[in-house]
């Protein structure tokens, strides 16, 4: 899906990370991992099309998809009076129109994404009265409406409690199984070495691609 062709990831002009080579498959889950400071979010945001390569590139083996994205910190004010499923209805976006009202088509995959995180008694709560799990859940419901080909996850477990983080984690895996692309900067290595395929770690000599023992069940 993407070839990462001596990629160099940085702000301007400045690398963060090693040049980097290699391809991330279409219908892979990989890890991006390493210690803090070494370039995982900013090489996220760079193959995402946020900021330019510093040096390098990479090129979409096929037409380049739509991408589902899940931001290390929400952009959303919690203080703007929006709803869950408001924000939910984000993802639904690209497919329709502002101007008209919602199919029914579209309310059940609101409902249904609702219904997967956990919220589906929380869609007309304010997202000022969530929790932080809560919000969470909420932003991966509005992943999940998108059915993106390919879903990138910066960071989707930090600041959440153990039970939300194994709710989001099932919900990654179903991405994964039911053919989407996965591709997440995570600092849990017990997690990733558990369920992540593949992974990319970025705080060696070299960059190293591996490929975990995985149980996804």
């Amino acid at each position: 899906m993407i070839e990462l062709q001596n990629l160099v990831a940085g702000y301007d002009r400045q690398p963060v990370t090693q040049a980097l080579n290699g391809v991330i498959e279409r219908g892979s889950m990989t890890a991006i991992v390493g210690a803090n400071g070494c370039g995982k979010s900013t090489l996220l945001k760079t193959l995402a099309g946020f900021i330019p390569p510093v040096s390098g590139g990479f090129r979409w083996r096929e037409k380049r998809p739509t991408i589902g994205w899940l931001a290390q910190r929400h952009s959303l004010e919690a203080q703007f009076p929006l709803t869950v499923q408001d924000v939910v209805s984000m993802g639904c976006w690209p497919k329709i129109s502002l101007l008209k009202a919602y199919r029914r088509e579209t309310r059940l995959r609101i409902a249904e994404a609702l219904e997967r995180v956990g919220l589906e008694d929380l869609g007309t709560a304010t997202i000022d009265e969530l929790s932080g799990g809560q919000f969470q859940r909420m932003l991966f419901a509005r992943v999940l409406v998108q059915n993106a080909p390919l879903v990138m996850l910066d960071e989707p477990f930090t600041g959440v409690d153990e039970a939300t983080c194994n709710v989001l984690m099932e919900l990654m895996l179903d991405m994964y199984l039911s053919g989407q692309t996965v591709l997440a900067v995570l600092h849990d290595s017990e997690r990733v070495s558990r369920h992540f395929p593949q992974t990319l770690r970025l705080d060696t000599a070299t960059p190293h691609w591996g490929t975990e023992r995985v149980r996804v069940a």
